[in-house]
């Protein structure tokens, strides 16, 4: 009985000793990875502006970035803050080296004053998440172009 007991004692300790060790390895791999992982190196780091527009007006701008990593970067989604911006980016796999762009269009319809968005590029980077941001202020249409009917 006492030998029964000590065998499972060393084999728990030997399966406790192998699951930390692939611990160790999955967490040394995910360190070697993390730098070759894909990253968006966008061309403007701060955030773009617009200018001037009247509302009704709409405005579009191309984000250009590359993909600096050592893996193919593939962009899996993106969100706006708001229904009035709209982002097209490309949907096939952008290879290491390679650049690209997100094409932003903002509708500034029923927008005025001072206009801050926010768009969410969610992708297979580390960190999963980058933001793009741009600012527009909205004037308002002329007096004229309100009195028409």
């Amino acid at each position: 009985m006492k030998q029964v007991a000590y065998l499972a004692l060393l084999a728990g300790l030997c399966l406790g000793q192998i699951a930390c060790d692939n611990r160790k390895q999955a967490e040394a791999s995910k360190e070697a990875s993390v730098g070759k992982m894909p990253k968006i190196d966008l061309k403007e780091k701060q955030v773009y502006d617009f200018g001037t527009i009247t509302e009704g007006d709409t405005v579009e701008h191309d984000f250009a970035f590359t993909n600096t990593g050592e893996f193919p970067l593939i962009i899996n989604n993106i969100t706006a803050s708001c229904g009035c911006t709209t982002p097209e980016w490309p949907r096939d796999p952008i290879a290491p080296g390679q650049q690209s762009s997100i094409k932003v269009r903002f509708n500034s319809k029923g927008k005025m004053g001072m206009q801050n968005k926010t768009i969410t590029i969610f992708a297979n980077t580390e960190p999963a998440m980058s933001d793009l941001q741009f600012r527009v202020l909205v004037s308002p249409k002329a007096a004229a172009d309100s009195t028409k009917s």
